[in-house]
């Protein structure tokens, strides 16, 4: 059965991507748009399942390893001030309005609060796609996004972690939570100076085919999986820098020219596809007016908070416009906290679905946004 679902995702994705740039919106929309269409909501012809989410976790992984590849290090660097500015924003605001008005809706104090964690999470490897296919990831703005949402991901991870030792009793140390978060990025400046190097050029002298691109692979799901299982970070953080690290050595044009047809050919359609597959209308209409509204402050909230940081930062309004939609998109860092709360009782079981919709909202309007503020351009400016 899940062979019959490649073929189906592969040539919906294809086609559903070109339709989209031929209507004038980046190809990814039309990606996410089919994945609602083939998925449970409509048609049914895909459904979820163990090696669905795991073609899912490959394509995301293989996507922010691309972008680590392609980001300039010295940029990121240089641009770090701004970074933090925008996270810092992308954080405060989005608790700031949601908070209060998951309270409105008859939600707990905890349930409150998580809702507001949940709707300060970012995900950019939707934005890393769209900026790839204007032209933008190469840029100030580009770097600036990237810094910000790792550094978003982390405080957003800590803060969720202190906040459910409060709520639900877990017995958490704090310290030891942030300084496991530290020991993590030293363990990537270690491994990405004195490790990648000469694991590389082990690899490439083997004997075997495509053995370069096989240490290159192993290097990232192995950071992906570090960084997951030991400490708390999503892999997407892990393969994103390691894609830097790699990036920083002589085999940076190899590998990147090895990985992309892989990912781009097989599994990152299936990235996707698989959020379309987390729509349900199952009794929407009973909660409406949540989803409207949650939808709203969840796209504005991001906009403006993360806009107004880069503001702050020196960027004009109209990178600072750009900076803010890219940092809109919630995507499945979002949906996995969503998945946390509903076992965990911080999410009722009645606003779950209305909270996915919101996610996938946000999600979908990043792309069409990003291109509006931005436009296309040919060559990468810094």
């Amino acid at each position: 059965m899940f062979i019959f679902q490649i073929v189906i995702v592969l040539i919906a994705t294809k086609l559903a991507g070109h339709l989209s740039v031929r209507l004038g919106q980046p190809s990814v929309l039309g990606k996410i748009l089919i994945g609602i269409i083939i998925g449970p909501a409509m048609l049914g012809w895909v459904t979820d399942s163990d090696v669905m989410q795991a073609f899912s976790q490959i394509g995301v992984i293989l996507l922010m390893f691309l972008a680590g590849l392609e980001t300039d290090l010295e940029e990121l660097n240089a641009n770090m001030k701004g970074a933090i500015f925008v996270a810092i924003g992308g954080v405060i605001l989005p608790i700031a309005m949601s908070y209060p008005l998951a309270l409105a809706f008859g939600l707990s104090q905890g349930q409150a609060i998580f809702v507001g964690l949940t709707l300060a999470a970012t995900s950019v490897s939707i934005s890393v796609q769209t900026l790839n296919e204007i032209g933008w990831l190469k840029s100030k703005e580009g770097s600036v996004l990237l810094g910000a949402a790792v550094l978003d991901d982390i405080i957003v991870v800590v803060m969720l972690a202190i906040a459910m030792s409060f709520l639900i009793g877990d017995d958490v140390s704090i310290p030891a939570l942030i300084g496991g978060k530290v020991f993590f990025f030293v363990l990537l400046f270690v491994v990405a100076k004195y490790v990648i190097p000469p694991f590389l050029k082990m690899f490439s002298r083997l004997k075997v085919t495509e053995a370069l691109l096989s240490g290159a692979l192993v290097a990232c799901f192995a950071m992906a999986y570090v960084g997951e299982h030991y400490f708390g970070i999503a892999t997407i953080i892990g393969a994103f820098f390691m894609g830097i690290a790699i990036g920083r050595t002589e085999f940076k044009e190899t590998v990147e020219h090895k990985v992309e047809p892989l990912a781009s050919s097989l599994f990152v359609p299936f990235f996707f596809v698989s959020i379309g597959l987390s729509v349900t209308f199952d009794g929407i209409t009973e909660n409406i007016w949540f989803l409207v509204i949650f939808s709203i402050v969840a796209i504005f909230s991001k906009l403006i908070g993360s806009g107004l940081g880069a503001k702050l930062a020196g960027f004009n309004w109209r990178s600072s416009a750009g900076i803010g939609s890219g940092m809109v998109s919630r995507g499945e860092v979002a949906l996995i906290l969503a998945a946390m709360g509903l076992s965990s009782g911080l999410l009722p079981a009645e606003d779950y679905t209305p909270m996915v919709i919101v996610i996938i909202v946000t999600t979908l309007v990043t792309p069409p946004m990003l291109k509006g503020i931005f436009g296309e351009r040919d060559h990468y400016h810094s």
